[in-house]
């Protein structure tokens, strides 16, 4: 059972032997346009002993292959061995209008990254040819000819650092399904995941080489256990807002991911009425605007019966980790969540 918890860090960090204690497994730190995940993680690395810490997500644009494999590395090291690097290609709004870099061949850049962070790993020379990347840069490719083949200096802690991938769209899900160790999507509908993944997992799980273990399907989701009706209703109002956002603001018109997923988990109508809300400026009728049934199945928000109902749908639909953010406004009430959380995917 991992945590994504967004309080404040220092807090949250003191408080994670508590959910240690009650079954949690894992730690992922997430990065978009704000304080970068690897310091974070490398302080709780310090801070823990058993917990996994993952990176959920690093962009593939901003870090050179080599500085990825080199940061997994690091962190694995520091962490005795406990480090998952998530990465995702992003989307233009972050890596074009944060970063400064075009936001191209997403699905190339990322096959080539990995094989590339598994050869550092395996302390190979790094002699790569690729379409998007080079190294040593050749002078074709604008180099000066003195470059030549380096393997990391140290000796990592493991040789297979495991390595996740956060797609949505079919092309990314079929990679993932073939060349990484766990997928993690967003909004994950249990009822519809067949049809908004299903044809892509299959394609890459064709291709999936005998020695990768099964992939590991880790979504994101949100979880407050409470039978308390106003509650209830504010924790699924955070759940709102939160889709909103992602589905009406995180992209252009025409160009954002999380609104074209919610049109294949069947909400066309409505992302396209969340978007226009929301680019119009009209955020509270935004989140207004998302359907119960999209905010009641991609979250673990109600009663003790009704969550443990929704673990189960989770795990029939393949998925086999949760990410979950408490959203209780107490410390112990987020511990009891995730104990609780950990009791029902047993």
């Amino acid at each position: 059972m991992p945590l994504s918890y967004a309080g404040g860090f220092i807090e949250t960090v003191e408080g994670l032997r508590t959910y240690e204690d009650v079954g949690l497994d894992v730690v992922l730190l997430p990065e978009a346009y704000s304080f970068d995940a690897v310091s974070q993680l490398g302080y709780i690395a310090a801070k823990t002993e058993r917990l996994e810490l993952c990176t959920s997500i690093l962009n593939i644009y901003s870090r050179t292959p080599t500085l990825l494999a080199m940061t997994a590395a690091g962190l694995d090291y520091v962490s005795g061995g406990r480090f998952i690097l998530g990465i995702g290609a992003s989307g233009p709004q972050v890596v074009e209008g944060f970063h400064g870099l075009p936001y191209d061949a997403p699905l190339g850049r990322t096959r080539e990254i990995a094989e590339i962070c598994r050869k550092v790993w395996r302390r190979e020379p790094v002699a790569f040819n690729g379409k998007y990347y080079d190294v040593p840069l050749s002078p074709e490719r604008g180099g000066s000819g003195l470059g030549k083949p380096l393997k990391l200096i140290n000796h990592p802690v493991r040789q297979q650092i495991p390595l996740m991938l956060a797609a949505l769209g079919p092309k990314n899900v079929e990679l993932a399904a073939e060349l990484f160790d766990a997928w993690e999507p967003i909004f994950f509908l249990p009822e519809r995941a067949d049809a908004a993944f299903g044809d892509a997992l299959a394609a890459g799980r064709a291709k999936r080489s005998g020695d990768l273990a099964p992939l590991d399907i880790t979504v994101d989701t949100k979880v407050l256990i409470t039978d308390d009706p106003a509650e209830k209703a504010a924790g699924e109002q955070q759940v709102r807002e939160h889709l909103a956002l992602y589905i009406g603001g995180m992209g252009a018109r025409g160009k954002n991911f999380y609104n074209d997923l919610a049109g294949r988990f069947g909400f066309s109508d409505a992302a396209r009425e969340i978007q226009d809300l929301f680019l119009a400026g009209k955020r509270t009728e935004a989140a207004a605007a998302v359907p119960a049934g999209l905010v009641e199945g991609v979250a673990l928000v109600g009663s003790p019966g009704w969550v443990a109902e929704r673990v189960t749908a989770f795990a029939a639909a393949g998925v086999t980790t949760i990410n979950a953010t408490p959203l209780a406004t107490t410390h112990e009430h987020r511990v009891k969540d995730i104990a609780s959380l950990k009791e029902y995917a047993s």
